[in-house]
Formats: C-alpha cells, sequence, structure tokens
C-alpha cells in the first residue's frame, strides 16, 4: 500500500498545478460566456443567458469564417498528406547527401508562425519585388497581388510549406520500417512500382497518415499568426476563420463575452474532430 501511495504522492504538484493550469481558462471562459462584459459598454452587466452565442453564430462573417476554415483545413491536409508521401518516397532510397537533403526537408518546420508569415509576405508573395513576381515578369506575365486577389489560398501555401517537413518526417520514419524482404519478394515476382505503391507501401503508411491527419488536424484549427500577419481577415472576410473571427470580438469590439463564446464553439469543435480522429486512428492501429 505505502508502495503505491507514496508515488501518487510525489505526483500530486505536478498533477495539481497541470490540472490548475488546463481548468482554470475554460472555467473563466464559460463564466464569461454567460455574462454582458464589453468593454466599450461598462454599464451593461449582468447575466446574458444564450445571447453571446447567439450573437457570435448570427454575425454576418461566421459563415464565411467556418467554410474559410473547412477549406483551410482540408487543403493542408491534403496537401501535406500527399506532398508528403511522394517526398517521402522519394528520399527513402540511398542516394548522395540524403542526409543534407532531410536536413533541409525538416528545416521550414522549426520556422515560427510569424516569421514564416512576414517571409511569404514579403519575399515570395511582394507583387512588386517578391520573388513569384520577379518569375513572373521574367516570363512576361503580370505580377500578382496574392494577398490581395487569392488571400486564401496564399494562407493555405505558407501554412502547407511549413507543415509538410512534419508528415514527411512522419512517412520517412515510417518507411524506415517497412519489412524489406516483402519488397524484394514482389520485385522477384515482377510487381512494377505502381503495384508495389499500392499493395506494400500505401498500406504500410495508413496508420502514419492517420496519425498526421489527427494532429495537424487540432492545431490547424488554431491557425491566427499567418492571417494576422499577411491579410487580417481581409479583404473583408475572405481569409477570415473562426479563430480569426474570435479575436476580431474580443480586440477588436471589445466584446469579451462574445468572445469566449465563440471559444467555447471552437472548442467544441476541435473535441468533435478529436474524437472523430481518435477513433479513425484506433481502428487503424487495431489493423
Amino acid at each position: 500500500m505505502n508502495r503505491r501511495l507514496l508515488p501518487r504522492l510525489l505526483l500530486t504538484p505536478a498533477v495539481s498545478t497541470l490540472f490548475l493550469w488546463m481548468i482554470v481558462p475554460l472555467v473563466m471562459t464559460i463564466y464569461f460566456s454567460f455574462i454582458r462584459y464589453n468593454l466599450m459598454q461598462p454599464d451593461q452587466s449582468g447575466f446574458a443567458g444564450l445571447e453571446n452565442f447567439e450573437f457570435f453564430v448570427t454575425d454576418p462573417s461566421f459563415g464565411t469564417a467556418v467554410v474559410n476554415t473547412i477549406l483551410l483545413l482540408g487543403s493542408v491536409i491534403l496537401i501535406t498528406v500527399v506532398l508528403g508521401v511522394a517526398i517521402a518516397l522519394l528520399i527513402n532510397e540511398p542516394f548522395p547527401g540524403r542526409d543534407i537533403v532531410r536536413v533541409l526537408l525538416i528545416s521550414p518546420f522549426f520556422v515560427m508562425p510569424t516569421v514564416n508569415a512576414l517571409m511569404w509576405k514579403n519575399m515570395m508573395m511582394n507583387p512588386i519585388y517578391g520573388v513569384l513576381a520577379q518569375l513572373w515578369m521574367f516570363f512576361g506575365a503580370q505580377p500578382v497581388d496574392w494577398l490581395t486577389d487569392h488571400p486564401l489560398f496564399s494562407v493555405i501555401v505558407m501554412v502547407s510549406w511549413q507543415w509538410l517537413p512534419f508528415a514527411t518526417l512522419i512517412f520517412m520514419t515510417a518507411l524506415q520500417s517497412m519489412n524489406h524482404e516483402q519488397l524484394e519478394a514482389a520485385r522477384m515476382d515482377g510487381a512494377n512500382y505502381l503495384q508495389q505503391l499500392r499493395y506494400l507501401y500505401v498500406p504500410h503508411l495508413a496508420r502514419s497518415v492517420a496519425v498526421v491527419v489527427m494532429i495537424e488536424l487540432i492545431f490547424l484549427l488554431s491557425i491566427f499568426a499567418e492571417i494576422y500577419t499577411t491579410t487580417a481577415g481581409g479583404p473583408g472576410d475572405a481569409s477570415t476563420n473562426v479563430t480569426f473571427l474570435i479575436f476580431k470580438q474580443a480586440l477588436l469590439n471589445f466584446d469579451a463575452g462574445v468572445a469566449s463564446a465563440g471559444a467555447l464553439f471552437a472548442v467544441v469543435l476541435a473535441n468533435i474532430a478529436a474524437v472523430f480522429l481518435i477513433r479513425m486512428v484506433g481502428k487503424n492501429l487495431d489493423k
């Protein structure tokens, strides 16, 4: 009995601190979501019921923000999974300088989101001196103002560039654990590369794909820095996602109550996605 009690007592401070660190902000968010708390209207206070939730859901930008969030998530996950698998397969076979190439491929993942956004905004997508503008002019075409004409697509490109190394690293690690005897046997039996890809590589990478989708989906729901730094949610609401809409309610409209209601909506959305994906990953792990 004492052997079990002592480890639990030693873990209690750390567990209690972690619990408070998670539960206190959540309780405060729930509290503010049910009261009137607008910094510009200090005379209006008291219990608001579901008014904050109704105001957030009926915001003219809400539908656009939800659609943009879904497009952002789906596009980034599709790009990173497809290109991640392709790049992992390309660098799986030995070649001179493979270690250097792997380091270069992984390095974008360690770039901070704000730095990533500033780099793409000023170095790559600037319509005057950006790399893409210079490339367009080299071929005699009119440079594109990406952040104005294609704001959501520009954000998708930025986020995909940063998360692609993560997916590549996971797939590259998974390929290292493949049974090379099965590959050799398939080659000796006359299986071409497409057949090996369909019947050996893809089934082996199924678990890794599920893990990458789950992790990226949870983190991509909170994409903010790239949007704030480059497009500020515009033009209009063209690149506004749910996270940026919550920011606008909190710091632009100074309405902490509505912003808290939006935050709870985002928490519920993230938990629904997490439960669904955890089940999907569990099924893949059981196979």
